[in-house]
C-alpha cells in the first residue's frame, strides 16, 4: 500500500527550492527592518534603565503596571481615542462623497481631483506650522469670526478646542488619499447594475446604497483601517501645534511615547507604551482582514 505521504517529486522540490531562493531577499530585510525591531522593542519593554555605562536591567512586567496606574497614561489613551474616532468617520464620508460626485463626467473633474489630492502629498510639519498660525488668538480664523460678529475663539490654549483644531488637520490630510481609493473601488463596480436599477425605477440614493456601498465594502474597509493607523501613529500634529497641551489635552500617545522615550530617558517604559500601540494596530489589522473574508 502506497503511503499518502510519499516524498515529492524532484521537479516540485526544485520549484520549491527556487521559491526560497527568490524569497529571501525579501525575507531578510523583513526580519531586519520589522521582526528584528518588533523583538527588540518587546525586551525592551522588560528592561529598566538608558544606554549609558551602567546600562539596562531586567524589571520584568513592572512597566507594564506603570502603565496600568499611570493616569496620564489613560489620559493621553483616551486622547488618542477621541482623536482616532473623530478622524476617521468623517475622513471616511467626506471622500466617499467626494468620489461619488468626482466619478461622475462634471466640469474641472480633473482639477478637482487633483486639488484635493494635493494636501496628501505635502509635508505634514510644514503643513502644521500653517495651521498653527492659521488658528492664533491673533491669526487669520479668529480675524475672520471677528469680522463677521463672532467672538475670538482661544483655540490652542482651550482644552475644549484644541483636540477639534488637530482633528480638523488629520480629515484634510487623509480627504485626497481617501478620495482616490474610493475613485479607484468605484471604477470596479460594472455600469451595467445601474443601468439595470434605473430600469427598475431605482433612484439616486436606493443606487447608492444597494449598489455601490456593497460593491466599495473592501475598499471601505481597507481605507477604514488605514486611516484609522495613521490617525493612530500621528506625531507632527501635537509635537508642531500644540505641544501636546494644554492640559495635556492634546497629548496623543505616540507623542507620548516620543516624550517619555527621549524627554524623560525612561525608554523600557516608552517601549512598554509603544508595545501597546503595536498591539492596537495588529488589532486592526486583524480586524481588516477578518472582515475582508467575512461575505455580506
Amino acid at each position: 500500500m502506497t503511503s499518502d505521504f510519499s516524498t515529492p517529486p524532484k521537479g516540485d522540490r526544485r520549484e520549491v527550492q527556487e521559491a526560497w531562493l527568490f524569497l529571501a531577499p525579501a525575507l531578510i530585510l523583513l526580519g531586519i527592518f520589522v521582526l528584528y525591531p518588533i523583538l527588540y522593542l518587546a525586551g525592551l519593554s522588560f528592561t529598566q534603565g538608558s544606554f549609558t555605562r551602567d546600562g539596562l536591567h531586567w524589571v520584568g512586567l513592572r512597566n507594564y503596571w506603570r502603565l496600568l496606574v499611570n493616569p496620564d497614561f489613560w489620559q493621553v489613551l483616551g486622547n488618542t481615542a477621541y482623536f482616532t474616532i473623530a478622524t476617521v468617520i468623517p475622513a471616511l464620508v467626506v471622500p466617499l462623497g467626494l468620489a461619488v460626485l468626482l466619478n461622475r463626467t462634471v466640469a474641472l473633474r480633473g482639477l478637482l481631483r487633483t486639488a484635493y489630492f494635493i494636501p496628501s502629498i505635502t509635508s505634514l510639519v510644514a503643513v502644521g506650522l500653517g495651521w498653527r498660525w492659521l488658528f492664533q488668538t491673533e491669526g487669520p480664523v479668529n480675524a475672520m469670526l471677528t469680522w463677521i460678529g463672532l467672538p475670538a475663539i482661544p483655540w490652542l490654549s482651550s482644552t475644549v478646542w484644541a483636540m477639534p483644531v488637530l482633528i480638523l488637520l488629520s480629515i484634510w490630510k487623509q480627504l485626497g488619499f481617501n478620495m482616490v481609493v474610493f475613485l479607484a473601488g468605484l471604477q470596479t463596480i460594472p455600469p451595467s447594475r445601474y443601468e439595470a436599477a434605473e430600469l427598475d425605477g431605482a433612484n439616486g440614493w436606493q443606487q447608492f446604497w444597494h449598489i455601490t456601498l456593497p460593491g466599495l465594502r473592501p475598499t471601505l474597509i481597507f481605507a477604514a483601517v488605514t486611516t484609522a493607523i495613521f490617525t493612530l501613529r500621528s506625531f507632527e500634529q501635537p509635537y508642531v501645534i500644540t505641544g501636546g497641551g494644554p492640559l495635556n489635552s492634546t497629548n496623543l500617545l505616540v507623542y507620548y511615547i516620543y516624550n517619555e522615550a527621549f524627554s524623560q530617558f525612561d525608554f523600557g517604559y516608552a517601549a512598554a507604551a509603544a508595545t501597546v500601540l503595536l498591539a492596537l494596530t495588529l488589532v486592526l489589522v486583524v480586524l481588516q482582514l477578518r472582515f475582508s473574508q467575512t461575505d455580506l
